[in-house]
């Protein structure tokens, strides 16, 4: 059997990285190989810088994340290099708890995640090889046998700092299994497993009067107190603790600032000074990245109680917010589909995309700046180019709040209104207006939405509508055109020589004749009319469109029709000028005779064919822009 047989390969590739050997074998891998004895931290930061960086808009984007967080581009940038990449150099980051704080379902436990299971994949790498001692529950770090008055010889030759003591249960075991002898303590390979609780723990808080600190440090083992007789005796500890197994690696804790005082006053020695305290033991050295998840009420409680002042100056908040791209929230829904049992049902173009504009519109705040209202601040975020705006307009708009996208509509809400229509209409196809529809429904089931926020959510649908209707019209009356873009393109070309011709004070030759012939003023005013470009406005509109053309010849560019945002919609306006008696006659008819049977059988199949539509989701398309333009 196949599946057998991978089963078998698997096994031995897992036998082939094993490796053990003695303190001193392993010491002459860390000089060959220094990058074995990193530091949790700095693990971390190179697993994600090795999984590759892109450079896209001035900002960083990281493989690691690539294929389950979209839109985070930069709250993503500034937790890898303010946090990861300085705690991997040993700046004071390091001991810093990090706390990533923001609204349900914005990706904070997903990141969390993607850093857990890539520390199981990476720990299997040769790159992020790990080596403790052998037989250890902690998975201690070999190098914390080398003497404290030898370190600094150690850091001379290896150029390699120890930090950390021998645990108390190793520094037992080197005096009775090995006579003291640290160069033949055994050391192993360890691969980090959270289901097997190695290198990586995960600390969730339940009621305080049932839960035990030794959740988290370990606890006696009495079954073993008369053998060894003393409760001193690391040999009768279990050292079984979410802090003990989290050692090397990372120590998740879910909604920390729920747990009761005592578990997290454990953090505080810990975050600054690498250890902790367990039964009846001196200090436990432990080296783990913690990193916690709270939203931002919880937060803003925590740090007004002055008796958590100690741990608040211990802890780096990183802001992790909902994503403000219309096209990635449109990814976040796709993702989210194709995991689920509605992966098989057709939803139609721009049913996601408009759901996604009402979500976006929700999480943004209005504009500072009177020029630009929130559709167009959505747009701009979402890298549209739209005249009279620039890069730096965009950096303006995302400086004038730091907490955009802190609160808004999640992501699983519209994914449950989705599932709500499928169910409701019960057909295997939904489009735009039955996402919209069920949104709407829904609000009044939100318990978290106030009346005014509900009224302004109202206008967001609204605002989705329009957007969506603007975007269908335009998808019909293309497939109404059989080469539309052809058409835009030779109406634009023949736009432009007339305009040259009429700026430079030029004659036009006929094509066919020869014959010079004046610039075609009724062409001009037919297309500039479309954007309400006035008569008096016209020659300076002419004037500008060619100096956008030299402009782009300069640059070695060439000018095409999506240069120039408002000619380009004054050419679509008056292509669908020149075919809406035509749509509106052929989609709106009850009883269409032969010909317009015929051409929207034809308008049909090309819905279906190359804009991703099925035969149910074409017709009620076309039946709803019918409507729209008999309006």
């Amino acid at each position: 059997m196949e599946i057998i047989n991978r089963i078998r390969e698997h096994r031995e590739k897992e036998k082939q990285l094993e490796w053990r050997g003695t303190f001193k074998e392993y010491l002459e891998l860390v000089k060959q190989y220094p990058h074995i004895a990193q530091s949790s931290h700095s693990r971390v930061y190179n697993m994600i810088k090795d999984a590759g960086v892109l450079e896209k808009d001035n900002h960083k984007m990281y493989r690691f994340f690539g294929e389950d967080i979209f839109g985070l581009e930069e709250p993503l940038e500034k937790l890898v290099e303010e946090y990861f990449h300085s705690a991997a150099r040993r700046l004071d980051v390091k001991k810093r708890i990090l706390m990533l704080m923001g609204p349900v379902s914005g990706g904070k436990s997903t990141i969390v995640t993607m850093l857990k299971r890539g520390l199981e994949e990476y720990s299997r790498t040769d790159a992020g090889a790990v080596y403790a001692i052998e037989g250890c529950p902690m998975q201690e770090d070999p190098l914390h046998l080398i003497p404290p008055h030898l370190r600094d010889e150690f850091y001379d030759e290896y150029g390699i700092h120890v930090e950390g003591r021998l645990s108390p249960l190793n520094m037992m075991r080197l005096e009775k299994e090995y006579g003291g002898n640290i160069e033949d303590v055994m050391v192993e390979r360890i691969f980090f497993s959270e289901d097997k609780r190695v290198g990586i723990g995960t600390f969730s808080p339940s009621d305080p009067k049932s839960q035990d600190i030794a959740d988290l440090t370990g606890s006696i083992d009495f079954s073993t107190i008369a053998e060894y007789g003393s409760e001193s005796d690391p040999r009768a500890y279990r050292f079984d603790g979410e802090l003990n197994k989290a050692n090397r690696g990372i120590m998740e804790f879910q909604e920390m600032l729920k747990c009761d005082e005592k578990f997290l006053w454990h953090l505080l020695s810990l975050s600054e000074e690498g250890n902790f305290k367990a039964g009846r033991f001196a200090l436990i050295s432990a080296d783990e990245l913690i990193v916690a998840h709270t939203n931002e009420a919880e937060y803003k409680a925590f740090i007004n109680n002055k008796k958590n002042e100690a741990l608040h100056s211990r802890i780096i908040v990183m802001n992790i917010p909902y994503n403000v791209k219309v096209s990635e929230e449109e990814r976040i829904y796709e993702k989210m589909i194709a995991g689920s049992d509605m992966a098989d049902v057709h939803i139609a173009p721009h049913a996601l995309r408009t759901a996604a504009i009402f979500s976006i519109l929700t999480r943004l705040k209005e504009p500072k700046n009177q020029t630009v209202d929130l559709v167009k601040k959505m747009k701009l975020y979402d890298g549209e180019e739209l005249e009279g705006y620039k890069d730096q307009d965009v950096e303006e708009l995302k400086k004038e709040y730091q907490d955009e996208g802190m609160d808004g509509i999640d992501p699983r809400y519209v994914i449950n209104r989705i599932s709500s229509a499928i169910i409701r209409k019960e057909v295997e196809s939904i489009n735009a207006l039955d996402v919209l529809r069920s949104l709407k429904e829904g609000l009044d089931q939100h318990a978290s939405i106030s009346d005014e926020d509900k009224e302004r959510y109202l206008d967001f649908i609204a605002a989705a509508r329009r957007e969506y209707d603007e975007s269908a019209k335009k998808e019909v009356q293309k497939a109404f055109v059989y080469s539309y873009e052809e058409s835009a393109k030779t109406l634009m070309d023949n736009y432009l020589d007339n305009v040259e011709a009429y700026c430079n004070k030029n004659k036009l030759k006929d094509p066919l004749t020869g014959e010079e012939m004046s610039p075609d003023e009724k062409l001009m005013r037919s297309i500039e009319e479309q954007i309400g470009i006035s008569e008096n406005a016209k020659r300076a509109f002419r004037e500008e469109i060619l100096i956008r053309i030299s402009a782009y010849a300069r640059k070695g560019k060439k000018f095409d029709y999506n240069s120039h945002e408002h000619l380009r919609e004054a050419i679509q306006q008056k292509l669908f000028a020149d075919l809406k008696d035509v749509v509106k006659i052929t989609t709106s008819t009850k009883t269409p005779d032969e010909s317009q049977l015929k051409k929207i059988n034809e308008v049909t199949a090309r819905l279906i064919d190359e804009h991703g539509y099925n035969s149910v989701s074409a017709n009620e398309l076309l039946r709803y822009v019918g409507s729209l333009l008999n309006r």
